[in-house]
């Protein structure tokens, strides 16, 4: 996730000035990422006042009438000089630990956007850059690109409305900047919390994460039958923060304890419900002054998409397709909660989600998530981010020592990006570990953007990489879950949008990019995270070395796919959420609340909990609002890169530098579309209503195969309770272990669900299938049903009678499979009943 400040104001800010120098021999003390007035919190204040001098003179001198390229120059100056200061602030406001330096920060923020605010409604300015954008003389064709983007900006500021109008635009849009910061504190500060008694309940291996509690109870006393003495019961307090609800609602096998987390969790801050609609009705009143119908046509309309239609389009054909899939999903996890629950089950909810899917994964992949973890040091990971580096790109990820006074925690490493033959590239803040008062998330904060400073000098950018990883630098316990891996390198692909940008302006440095192409670097870049071949280059077991097991990783990526459709419906709802949010407004705020809990029933597979508010902690509706989208189109561009640039050699060097030159160095200093062209040619993206959306074909058939993939694995998961009631001497003929996927018996078990047909309605290219079957299941089966296979196989036993083949009833006569198969019953049937005193117990 970028951590973007505020479109509304023209100089948007992503960068800062240039970081002081490193001396030679000792390190010279300085300020917070080198900036030497950040020493101290005071230091905020004349940060800001000589911010704020500076781009006076600048201003003074663009008022001087000079040459068009030096206004856009000097344009971009002002927004280096002043945008320092709002990166600096926001950084600090999120990660330092001292309350001093997060309240100067938070003052330091408010005070530079007020003279933002001045900045944004200066006519002489705006005239100087309208006039630039006009001049012919203009050296380059980013340079005519800047000052066409900083007049649009400009306007967007209403710049061009009567003084009344540019008032009160001004109000909403600190106004904006305000309930913003307060979204985000609230979440912080008022995560909820569910005391749960006894703790038994709740398993050990996760007590660590909550918080121990006491209550006096009464009993009787051992001394005397009759006597009552207070008793202390232990609890345990679970704040549901999102990092602990999702470690709650995966293993904590109680469904009330999941069900009271799940509740509050999705409650609170209540505080937030408030602020949501003031935001909503801020950003929608600012997008009818400036023209709009809704604050969505205001933010689509400069990115790729162009309006909310086409948006809406497009999430509903994403909706429409993934439907089906997603149903069968559901169905999946809800006859396994049944087959588990019995008759206490009464349907799926909500809080089963990650429960029943977790462990649907486990038993279907074979899984562990502790043996998973146990490859992924975090050490480990970083010297992947580095191999990536080195293989793509041929530069080098380099640990550097920061000087006293930069680092604002010790857990904080800092990194140069170097190329032996270009020098340093940039610089990256890794902030990885959790601890109170941080930003909650995982996200990617700008320090400074790149631009060109003269002819020889060039301001190199620095980027700040957030995460919330449980345990401490040095700890051997600091091992990811794949998730947490995942993460990382998404975060990385924007770390690099921002450190291989080479514009001559910092206005499009980075990741300063049309909103719905910002996430496609991050999005390309979590393949790398599941590619086997990229990941047998780092994971190693923490304490032998081992390279991770293929087999292993085969695993992982069958289990991410198991309820991909699930996960895709969620995103499309979400970002369809997003586009009604900030879409036109309803009569009453409570009528988005219905709406919102409508929409959940319309575009997903699961109900809405009355009472629940899920976008009241959902901080992608602060930072996204009206462009969540974004991240399906990201999807998409990324899996037509990755099949067309990346698959067959996600290390090649050819790759890489295709990638850095043709996209990541330019930034936003080109259109975007142009950008994808050039990278993959034809097939990437295509024009509807007047906006361009992704081409899906690549993204569609990537999610056919995994679905495809997982169908039997569906069927084996569904069956997993089936095995456990299988008497130990067959277990081990049918073991998941013992064969790639199961034989079409599985499907008749699937399809049959305990009810029943004559054995002379099945086929007889099944009847191996269905005399193994009834052997091992004893389940009678009515006339009413008829069963319908897939597959048929012949499946290899732990003897190896068979090798794993796919056949048709073509391939083997009616007669060959009913000659096998009474044989083959007689040999289990004779084994089996030799086997059963032995009751060998195998593990499934």
């Amino acid at each position: 996730m970028l951590k973007p400040n505020y479109p509304t104001l023209v100089l948007t800010c992503h960068v800062s000035t240039r970081v002081a120098p490193q001396l030679n021999g000792a390190a010279a003390t300085t300020g917070l990422y080198g900036f030497d007035h950040l020493k101290t919190p005071k230091g905020f204040q004349r940060f800001v006042d000589d911010a704020i001098e500076r781009s006076g003179e600048l201003v003074n001198y663009i008022s001087s009438m000079p040459s068009s390229a030096e206004v856009v120059r000097a344009m971009d100056e002002i927004s280096n000089t002043v945008c320092c200061v709002v990166d600096s602030a926001e950084l600090c406001r999120n990660t330092h630990p001292d309350r001093e330096f997060v309240e100067a920060a938070g003052k330091a923020s408010m005070r530079i956007n007020e003279y933002l605010h001045y900045l944004n409604t200066n006519h002489s300015l705006y005239a100087a850059v309208k006039r630039a954008e006009k001049d012919g003389h203009l050296l380059t064709k980013e340079a005519h690109r800047a000052a066409n983007q900083l007049r649009i900006d400009f306007e967007k500021g209403g710049i061009h409305l009567p003084p009344e109008k540019l008032a009160r635009v001004n109000q909403l849009n600190l106004s904006i900047l305000q309930l913003s910061r307060e979204f985000g504190e609230n979440i912080t500060i008022d995560p909820g919390y569910v005391d749960i008694f006894p703790a038994s309940r709740i398993p050990k291996h996760i007590h660590h994460l909550l918080k121990p509690i006491h209550r006096f109870t009464s009993g009787t006393s051992s001394g005397s039958l009759g006597s009552w003495n207070n008793m202390k019961e232990k609890g345990l307090r679970i704040t549901t923060d999102h990092r602990t609800l999702v470690s709650v609602m995966h293993w904590v096998s109680d469904e009330e304890v999941r069900k009271m987390a799940y509740i509050q969790g999705n409650s609170v801050p209540h505080a937030n419900l408030e602020v949501l609609d003031k935001l909503a009705a801020a950003r929608h009143e600012l997008a009818q002054m400036m023209g709009y119908r809704s604050y969505a046509e205001f933010v689509v309309k400069p990115n790729l998409a162009s309006s909310p239609e086409v948006v809406i389009s497009f999430l509903h054909e994403m909706s429409k397709m993934v439907r089906p899939r997603a149903d069968e999903e559901f169905e999946a996890i809800r006859n396994f909660k049944r087959e588990k629950c019995g008759q206490r089950c009464i349907d799926l909810e909500p809080w089963d989600e990650t429960y029943y899917t977790a462990m649907m994964k486990s038993s279907g992949h074979n899984l562990d998530s502790s043996i998973v973890a146990s490859y992924f040091p975090l050490p480990q990971c970083i010297e992947g981010l580095k191999v990536l580096v080195n293989s793509l790109f041929g530069a080098m990820l380099c640990n550097v020592p920061m000087a006293p006074g930069e680092s604002w925690h010790p857990d904080v490493l800092k990194m140069s990006l170097h190329h032996p033959e270009e020098g340093d590239l940039g610089y990256l803040y890794l902030d990885l570990y959790s601890r109170k008062g941080k930003y909650p998330g995982c996200a990617n904060f700008a320090v400074k953007g790149g631009c060109r400073i003269s002819e020889t000098e060039y301001q190199l950018p620095v980027v700040a990489l957030l995460c919330n990883f449980s345990g401490s630098p040095g700890s051997s316990t600091v091992r990811l879950n794949h998730g947490d891996v995942e993460t990382l390198f998404h975060e990385f692909g924007h770390a690099l949008h921002s450190l291989f940008s080479r514009t001559d302006y910092q206005h499009f440095s980075g990741t300063r990019v049309a909103l719905d192409f910002a996430e496609m670097p991050s999005n390309l870049f979590e393949y790398y995270a599941w590619d086997y071949r990229v990941l047998r280059t780092f994971a190693k077991h923490y304490s032998t070395g081992e390279i991770i097991p293929e087999k292993l990783v085969k695993s992982m990526q069958g289990a991410r796919d198991m309820f991909a459709a699930t996960e895709l419906q969620r995103q499309v709802f979400y970002a369809l959420a997003d586009q009604t949010l900030f879409g036109e407004q309803p009569a009453s705020p409570n009528d988005m609340n219905s709406i919102l809990a409508e929409f959940k029933t319309q575009h997903t597979s699961w109900k809405h909990v009355e009472g629940t508010n899920w976008q009241i902690r959902f901080s992608h509706l602060v930072n996204y609002g009206a462009g969540y989208y974004s991240y399906l189109y990201a999807k998409c561009f990324a899996a037509t890169i990755w099949k067309k640039l990346c698959q067959e050699d996600p290390l090649s060097l050819t790759a890489g530098t295709a990638l850095r030159t043709k996209v990541l160095q330019h930034g936003g200093s080109k259109e975007p579309a142009e950008l994808l062209n050039d990278l993959v040619g034809e097939g990437i993206l295509k024009h509807c209503d007047g906006g361009i959306v992704p081409d899906i074909t690549c993204f569609l058939e990537e999610s056919r195969e995994a679905w495809e993939e997982n169908s039997l694995c569906m069927e084996d998961t569904r069956c997993y309770v089936m095995w456990k009631m299988i008497e130990p001497g067959m277990a081990g003929y049918l073991r998941p272990t013992n064969h790639q996927k199961l034989s079409s018996w599985i499907t008749i078990l699937c399809n049959a669900s305990g009810s029943s047909v004559q054995p002379s309605h099945v086929a007889p290219e099944f009847r191996l299938s269905w005399n193994i079957f009834t052997l091992l299941t004893n389940i009678k089966i009515s006339e009413e049903i008829t069963v319908q296979c897939k597959y048929f196989r012949l499946n290899r036993t732990r003897r190896g009678n068979l090798e794993d083949t796919e056949k048709s009833s073509t391939v083997a006569t009616n007669s060959q499979v009913d000659e096998f198969s009474d044989e083959y019953t007689a040999k289990l049937e004779q084994e089996h009943t030799t086997n059963r005193d032995a009751s060998v117990h195998q593990e499934l």
